[in-house]
Order: C-alpha cells, then sequence, then structure tokens
C-alpha cells in the first residue's frame, strides 16, 4: 500500500492534505510511503541533501493543540519516524526499533510552516546506534532529542 493519507473512518470530517504543494514538489520533496500510524499522523515527506536525507511535515489544523501550536506529541512522533529512518538507512535498511529518546522542546510549530527534521548518527555498533536530531521550521530551532536505537536480529 502506498497511500500517505487514507481515509480515516474512525475520525469523520478529519481533512488531511491530498497532495503535496507544487513548491515542495519543485525544492525536492516526494511522499514517504506509510501505512498504520505514520499514515494517520502523516503525510510525511522526504529529499536527500547531499549524502544524508531530511524529512518534513507541514502542520494542519490536526496537528495542532488547544493552544494554536503544533502538538508536542505530534512533533514528538514525526522525531521518533526522522531518527527512526536515518538509523535504518545507516544500519542498512535493516529493521529497528526505538530504545530511548529524549526530546528539548525550543519553540512551537505553527500552522502551514513546513517543519524539516534532520538526523545524525553519533555512533553506531553491531547492534544500537545513537543518533540526535533537530526539528526546525525556516530558521527556527523546534525540537533537538537523541536517542538510541536498537538494531531487530543483530
Amino acid at each position: 500500500m502506498n497511500e500517505i493519507s487514507p481515509p480515516e473512518a474512525r475520525f469523520p470530517g478529519l481533512q488531511t492534505a491530498a497532495t503535496i504543494p507544487a513548491a515542495l514538489q519543485a525544492g525536492g520533496w516526494k511522499p514517504v510511503p506509510a501505512k498504520d500510524y505514520p499514515a494517520m499522523v502523516g503525510p510525511f515527506l522526504a529529499r536527500r541533501a547531499g549524502d544524508a536525507w531530511e524529512y518534513a511535515f507541514l502542520p494542519e489544523q490536526r496537528h495542532l493543540n488547544i493552544g494554536g501550536v503544533v502538538h508536542g506529541g505530534m512533533l514528538m512522533s514525526f522525531m521518533d519516524d526522522v531518527l527512526g529512518m536515518t538509523v535504518w538507512e545507516s544500519a542498512g535498511r535493516k529493521p529497528v526499533t526505538t530504545v530511548q529518546l529524549n526530546h528539548h522542546f525550543i519553540a512551537p510549530g505553527k500552522l502551514g510552516e513546513l517543519v524539516i527534521g534532520r538526523g545524525e548518527v553519533l555512533r553506531a555498533t553491531r547492534s544500537v546506534v545513537f543518533i540526535r536530531g533537530t526539528l526546525m521550521s525556516g530558521d527556527r530551532v523546534l525540537v533537538h532529542a537523541d536517542g538510541v536505537w536498537k538494531i531487530l536480529g543483530a
């Protein structure tokens, strides 16, 4: 299944972005295939950035908290995916899972302002990977995080 935002019958009236805006497509952004939870909170986008990848999402109304900014849980979910995809890539696309993930909230995300995430592997062993990452919106740092991932089957 390559759908990014499948119909969400459990949440009547929930609206999701159906397409990637032309400006983002022109910037090289492509949808990340997703199902289950990532499909429900996405869509997420990806593009090459030199030798690495960067990931993004465009906050919609459904991603906001009661204060009108991007919900911290949404930022944490996105960071988990950003770092997880970075670890997955560095581990030769072997299955991986989060062991520990620490977040530091710096500034709020806003409706319609692209959130871009990047991860950096700090150290990789045969079975675990230590990583850190940042979520940005424009020149504003939203979240710093660091964590540990387990390479499954290692």
